[in-house]
């Protein structure tokens, strides 16, 4: 039997151990690294996929821990500036890239990946699509990494072009692709699908346009506020193209009215031979439709939008979504590391393959399983400009100019020289 004395030195002993083992593991728990992965994504399916890549990452990366955190759409947007001044930070968040991302740099709650994109030779820089980082470049310095991209085209219905005698192959110039218009018509076809009373899916035409006439080089010096801007020359000339189009009135009866849902059932029912659109055009059309079935897969061909006889915009300079993750200031070192391994050719394709991406990775297109999606996705890995949508890149205010002024010219309410200067103003008063 134990003595009193012997007891307590027993029970001192292992109270001191006790301690010790929970500072112990107070520490280590301190010393665990937690990359809070702020996100908006609802379907099942690709969360699915991502909580994969995020176990697979905390195993060859002892000690971190990778925490998904979501909010709705809107509930995003409104909370995340109050979200990145505050103690719960996420270590990284969605972006849809463009002016928002921009004004975001500004304020000093992120910080650049240049440093991680360049370390081991390159390695993330030079596996990833040039176009993609350029176009979250501000000011010399990468703000976000590139996560998926996308391909706005032209869309046709195979059987209706047949029908017309349209090649579409053959549409390589904005001269081409108003005569094949013309030719539908005379055939008692509707050219194009249209969805006016949105406004944006309208203003497509206008933002290529746009590209094709100044090149990339023209469109950013307007962006920098060089000679007249988006008053300047190039860009009266595009809407000049866009009014000769409107003339023809070559959307279906009623199209300023039209949604976007509108307009893919036109096209998913065979009501209207082209569409200007997505690169998941096919199963949105098909969703839309009437029947719900839309057109078979094999029946929908693509081609890009044609460029301008002697203008610098070739065709391989693409209008189309860009989005990527941002990293905040105050996130773990091992962020950038996590986003290089979301973004390496492997996952990346692993990411096209079960959620229907368009990858960015070099080299991971062929993880694209859709035949119309996979030639967007190819298409993309050679392209030359990746121009973000205008409502995004220009901000939500500049946008909503540029969708206004583009109905107003293809509808004839407007002269192309008028708009040019009407988004020219907005664009100086947001700069200012």
């Amino acid at each position: 039997m134990l003595t009193t004395k012997t007891h307590r030195i027993n029970m001192l002993s292992a109270i001191a151990i006790a301690v010790a083992g929970y500072c112990a593991s107070t520490v280590t728990a301190a010393a665990d690294t937690t990359i809070r992965w702020l996100h908006l994504e609802q379907v099942p399916g690709t969360i699915e996929v991502w909580n994969k890549l995020a176990k697979d990452f905390e195993a060859s990366h002892p000690g971190v821990k990778i925490e998904l955190q979501f909010l709705e759409n809107q509930a995003f947007k409104a909370k995340l500036p109050t979200l990145l001044q505050s103690n719960e930070a996420p270590s990284f968040f969605y972006t849809w890239g463009g002016g928002v991302l921009k004004a975001q740099a500004e304020t000093g709650m992120l910080r650049p990946i240049d440093a991680a994109l360049d370390a081991d030779g390159g390695a993330w820089r030079n596996g990833t699509s040039a176009a993609t980082i350029d176009g979250m470049t501000f000011d010399g310095k990468v703000w976000a990494a590139p996560y998926k991209t996308g391909l706005v085209s032209f869309f046709y219905n195979k059987e209706l072009l047949k029908k017309a005698n349209v090649d579409a192959t053959q549409i390589k110039t904005w001269g081409d692709f108003l005569n094949a218009v013309k030719t539908l018509k005379a055939a008692g076809i509707v050219p194009i699908a249209g969805g006016g009373g949105d406004k944006w899916p309208i203003h497509f035409y206008w933002g290529y346009l746009a590209m094709r006439e100044a090149g990339h080089d023209g469109f950013e010096k307007a962006k920098a506020g060089e000679g007249d801007g988006f008053a300047g020359e190039a860009f009266v000339k595009a809407g000049e193209h866009l009014a000769e189009l409107g003339k023809l009135e070559p959307f279906q009866n009623g199209y300023l009215g039209a949604t976007w849902n509108d307009a893919l059932a036109a096209f998913g029912d065979g009501r209207a031979a082209m569409l200007l659109g997505f690169e998941n055009t096919n199963d949105t059309s098909r969703a839309s439709s009437t029947s719900g079935k839309g057109q078979p897969d094999d029946n929908i061909g693509r081609f890009p939008f044609p460029v301008v006889e002697g203008a610098p915009g070739v065709a391989t300079d693409y209008l189309g979504r860009l989005n990527g993750w941002v990293v905040t200031k105050n996130a773990p070192p091992e962020t950038e590391e996590f986003l290089k391994f979301l973004g390496n050719p492997e996952n990346q394709k692993l990411l096209a393959q079960k959620t229907g991406i368009i990858p960015v990775a070099k080299g991971s297109a062929d993880g694209v399983q859709n035949v119309l999606l996979k030639d967007s996705a190819v298409a993309l890995d050679q392209e030359t400009w990746h121009q973000n949508f205008l409502d995004q890149d220009l901000g939500p205010n500049v946008g909503g100019v540029v969708n206004d002024m583009t109905m107003d010219i293809v509808s004839g309410s407007t002269s192309p020289a008028d708009a040019a200067q009407q988004i020219q103003d907005a664009y100086s008063l947001e700069a200012k």
